[in-house]
């Protein structure tokens, strides 16, 4: 790992942690960069070297590609891991840091733009094998086009922004009579949201699981595929609880799927991490998007499969080979990842405030990614997601027992938090027995409490896997 001696992290957070963790596991330095409301952050005391980057405002700081290119030349830094949001799937920003003779720990410029573009990258899915959702053939220019898309592939349609993310820029579109205002709508979202107003239109799948599959490539053409991601429980296209492996797939759908994305990944020259996210309907895989990045959810693939995906970043970038092939790539039980974020869980409004007691539940098979600590000020100014609480076991139902034992265990104080959530999700017999998709959640927080849908624990033979 010569070629790499010390990393900059354009990011904050846990994420953060997690990459100077990585970082100190492989005797490489760190340089964090911080906000001023990051001033105290966990991040900032962690690093070998910190860099104040700017005011509190994200596009001041962690947007402020200059600030973190001069803190990078100041410190001398060999390479800049973006973690995942901000810059992480900037092109352009990725460009600047190759330009100035540093190492993008990601995918190459080229490959953010070829995939970060919804448009192309279905394009290149098709090319590359991948199944897709029946849709445009490419944008959608005008309203007429819509129209005569969605009279081709019929009703219901999904209006995307070609440059959306984050669940935003989408909009389902039941009856023609509904499209005129839909279209308007989506692209003035697109267009203020993303400087893009650009929409394509894929058919919409009424009851579809959100499934993703994580793959890993380096600069050699070598690819594996570590296993696929349950990632169905959301509520506003935000993830809430995610799985590894997606117990509803048979082995066989699972086998033929690794062998198609490992194709696919493998056509498009793909280095580094990166996720192909599907959406899963009655047997069928029909390919969403890809992740030019770490995913928030990549600890589950870690527990099962037992391979550091931060260190294979870093050891990518540096151009080193995989060291591994896919028969190498053997799962080990089952992990679930909960998202506990400062909000209100009935009504989800955020609630940043001062931690007075954080106290992370522990034990064999429990993992807690978090910068929290007792005292410290949660910021208004960026995402509310306090903590993940990451369980393994030898099985789906032995994981949900472990799970249940450590939210019990996990205690926050001073702000609200979605725990309580995740222990009501976690005694829902929807939840045990699989019986869920995309829009499930959703309908089960506007839905009148059910005693009859709640499992009572005590009373409960031990559940099998499905």
């Amino acid at each position: 790992m010569s070629q790499i001696k010390k990393v900059l992290i354009a990011n904050r957070g846990e994420i953060a942690l997690r990459i100077i963790r990585a970082c100190r596991d492989m005797g490489i330095r760190t340089v964090a960069v911080y906000s001023t409301a990051d001033k105290n952050a966990m991040h900032t005391q962690l690093a070998d070297e910190s860099v104040c980057i700017g005011p509190a405002p994200s596009r001041d700081s962690y947007l402020n590609e200059s600030a973190i290119l001069t803190a990078a030349l100041l410190t001398n830094a060999d390479a800049i891991h973006p973690g995942y949001g901000f810059l992480s799937e900037n092109a352009g920003f990725a460009r600047k840091v190759e330009s100035h003779g540093m190492i993008w720990i990601g995918p190459s410029p080229d490959m953010i733009v070829r995939m970060g573009d919804k448009v192309n990258a279905k394009k290149t899915a098709i090319a590359c094998g991948l199944p897709v959702v029946p849709g445009s053939d490419g944008a959608v220019n005008s309203l007429d086009d819509a129209k005569a898309c969605a009279e081709k592939i019929g009703y219901p349609v999904m209006l995307k922004a070609a440059s959306g993310g984050g669940g935003r820029g989408i909009r389902a579109v039941y009856k023609a009579d509904d499209l005129p205002e839909a279209f308007a709508t989506t692209r003035a979202e697109a267009k203020a949201g993303f400087g893009d107003e650009t929409l394509y239109m894929e058919k919409l799948l009424l009851h579809p699981r959100h499934i993703e599959f994580q793959i890993l490539g380096d600069k050699h053409g070598n690819v594996v595929v570590l296993g696929e991601r349950d990632c169905s429980l959301q509520r506003k296209n935000q993830k809430v609880i995610e799985e590894c492996p997606a117990a509803i797939l048979s082995q066989k759908q699972r086998d033929d799927m690794i062998e198609i994305c490992k194709t696919a990944a493998k056509k498009m020259g793909y280095f580094s991490t990166g996720t192909f996210e599907f959406m899963f309907e009655d047997g069928k895989f029909y390919f969403l998007e890809t992740n030019t990045r770490l995913q928030v959810e990549h600890p589950v693939t870690e527990m099962v499969y037992g391979i550091d995906l931060v260190r294979e970043q870093i050891r990518v970038a540096a151009g080193e080979r995989l060291g591994y092939t896919q028969a190498n790539i053997v799962p080990h039980g089952h992990a679930i990842e909960f998202r506990i974020n400062a909000e209100d869980p009935d009504t989800f409004i955020p609630n940043p405030g001062t931690i007075s007691l954080y106290a992370p539940s522990g034990g064999l098979g429990v993992r807690v990614d978090s910068a929290a600590y007792t005292g410290y000020t949660i910021p208004p100014t960026y995402d509310s997601m306090i903590a993940k609480l990451i369980v393994h076991n030898t099985s789906r139902a032995t994981c949900i027992m472990r799970a249940t034992r450590a939210l019990d265990e996990f205690v926050i104080e001073g702000v609200k938090t979605t725990i309580p959530l995740h222990k009501r999700l976690l005694n829902n017999r929807d939840f045990r027995q699989l019986n869920f998709d995309n829009h499930w959640l959703e309908q089960y927080l506007s839905a009148a409490p059910n005693p009859d849908d709640e499992i009572v624990p005590d009373q409960e033979p031990e559940p099998q896997d499905k």
